[in-house]
This record gives structure tokens, C-alpha cells and sequence, in this order.
């Protein structure tokens, strides 16, 4: 099987190792002209175009920042569309809007061509190690046809619904991953500030009710103030921004969301928006005027 994998970023360099490991047969286009040296190197074929990988590929992997960025790459100049034929399938595992998520799936079967929805969950660490989560939204034949291609990336991969329902499971996921990264930061830094070791307080507490894979994960980032992105501020904004559209799409209100993506906001201005979505300890520190370390 040839799959085409555009979008070698953080995620999606791992991502793509992880399908050569496998054995696949990998054509690949990206900006970064490093990357596709690097992803060469291990077999993988450069591709000129997006239209290029559609043609030569049975299935093409999506990993990309945003709705528009989808768009463009499906119906952009020398897009995947232009390159589609019957029998192909795109598996976008970017984080987008649901409803772009339909829009392509729909625009991409008058042409012939399936779509899953199938984001993923996780940050670099899961991707390089191969056990990300992916929520995945499309027809039940089309996710049966390619899951072992996606649990060669994955620990585990869910169907959640039809086309669109991935990225509603997503914007919950990333509801529940700010909210808690929120929650850990006002710990630590009321442990900070109270005189108490915040790295005997995680102790204490990890293997109880607050205990998460947020706490474990994050907790000794943010002591060791090591805030290199496994997942970037701006990017959680941008989900966030998305889970905040749709909910008041559909007459859900979310004040915790809210809340923590204008804490966000306020470390964009603050220069920190390409650090690790950890950082959001910061705005803590600076309102209780301390700094969390072990």
C-alpha cells in the first residue's frame, strides 16, 4: 500500500517514522526541506506536489495546524483534489473545526474519494513512541479498512461516530486537557507559595483522586521549567477557539474553557505562545508573584 503523508511537524515526523518502521511505503510533501531530507533517508519518496501524492497513493495522511491549512492542501493549487481518483482515501488527522471536517468529506466524495476525520491526542513524546490516541469520525467500512494503518502510529484508536465526530471528540479532549493543566498550575503554585515542596505535594497526590496522565505528564515540566513544546500555547488556542465556536454553535455553554483560553491569551501577549501549553503555569506565577521549582 503507498501512503502520502503531508504535514511533518511535531507530530506528524513521528508519526511518519513510525509507518516506514512498519513497512510502508511512504511519499511524502512538506515545506521543511530538513524534514524531507530526514524522512528520506529512512525510504520514504519526495513528492513536488499535494496533487502528485494523490495520484501515486491509495490513502494520504493529513497533519496539519488548522482548518484553512486542510483546505489548502485538499483544494489548493495543485491540490490533493486535483490528483483524486476513485478508490482514494484521506485520512485528515489534523485538529479542525468539525464542520470543515464535513465540508471536505462531503466536496471529497463527488469525486469519489472516502474521508476519515481521525485526530489525534497524545504530544510528541506518545507520537515518537507510537501510542497516541485517535478519535475517529467516518463510515464504518472505511475505518475498518485502514485501522491497522492507524494503530501503526496509535495505542489506541476509536470510531466515534460519521464524518465530523473525531473532532467533536477532540475538542472535548482538549476542553479536558486545558482545564486540567489549569487545575495543576494553581496546585503547584499554592504549594509554591505556601512554603511546601511542590514536588513532594505531586508525590503525594498522583497516586490518589487527582491523579491524571495531565498531572504525571506535565507536574515535573513545569518544576523542571522546562517548557519546550511537546504542544504548543497557540495551537491549544486554536482548538480552544474551535470548541468555543461550536459550542455556542450548538447552546453549550463553557465558562471553564473560556476562562482558561483567555488565561491562554494573556501568555500569547506575554511572548510565550510557542512554549508548551505547560506554560500556562506562568500566568499563576506572575498573579501570585512566585515561581514553582523543585
Amino acid at each position: 500500500m503507498k501512503i502520502g503523508f503531508i504535514g511533518l511537524g511535531i507530530m506528524g515526523k513521528p508519526m511518519s517514522k513510525n509507518l516506514v518502521k512498519a513497512g510502508h511505503e511512504l511519499l511524502i510533501n512538506d515545506r521543511n526541506k530538513e524534514t524531507l531530507k530526514e524522512l528520506k533517508a529512512l525510504g520514504a519518496e519526495v513528492c513536488t506536489t499535494n496533487k502528485e501524492i494523490a495520484e501515486k497513493c491509495d490513502v494520504v495522511i493529513t497533519m496539519l495546524p488548522n482548518s484553512p491549512n486542510v483546505k489548502d492542501v485538499v483544494f489548493g493549487e495543485n491540490g490533493l483534489i486535483e490528483g483524486a481518483h476513485k478508490g482514494l482515501t484521506l485520512i485528515d488527522m489534523s485538529s479542525i473545526a468539525p464542520l470543515a471536517s464535513r465540508e471536505i468529506g462531503a466536496a471529497l466524495l463527488e469525486k469519489g474519494v472516502e474521508m476519515l476525520d481521525a485526530p489525534v491526542s497524545g504530544g510528541e513524546p506518545k507520537a515518537i513512541d507510537g501510542t497516541i490516541s485517535v478519535m475517529v469520525g467516518g463510515k464504518q467500512e472505511i475505518f475498518d479498512k485502514y485501522l491497522d494503518l492507524m494503530k501503526a502510529m496509535a495505542g489506541s484508536v476509536v470510531r466515534v461516530g460519521e464524518i465530523g465526530a473525531g473532532n467533536i471528540a477532540k475538542l472535548c479532549n482538549q476542553t479536558i486537557v486545558a482545564i486540567n493543566i489549569a487545575a495543576v498550575s494553581e496546585a503547584l503554585v499554592l504549594a509554591q507559595k505556601a512554603g511546601v515542596s511542590p514536588e513532594l505535594v505531586y508525590n503525594a497526590i498522583r497516586g490518589g483522586l487527582a491523579g491524571s496522565t495531565v498531572l504525571d505528564a506535565k507536574a515535573p515540566l513545569i518544576m523542571d521549567r522546562k517548557f519546550d513544546p511537546g504542544f504548543r500555547i497557540n495551537l491549544h488556542i486554536k482548538d480552544l477557539n474551535n470548541v468555543i465556536e461550536t459550542s455556542h454553535g450548538i447552546g453549550v455553554p463553557l465558562p471553564l474553557t473560556t476562562a482558561v483560553r483567555e488565561m491562554m491569551e494573556f501568555l500569547k501577549v506575554d511572548g510565550h505562545e510557542m512554549e508548551d501549553h505547560s506554560s500556562l503555569v506562568k500566568y499563576y506565577e506572575k498573579l501570585a508573584n512566585t515561581e514553582v521549582h523543585r
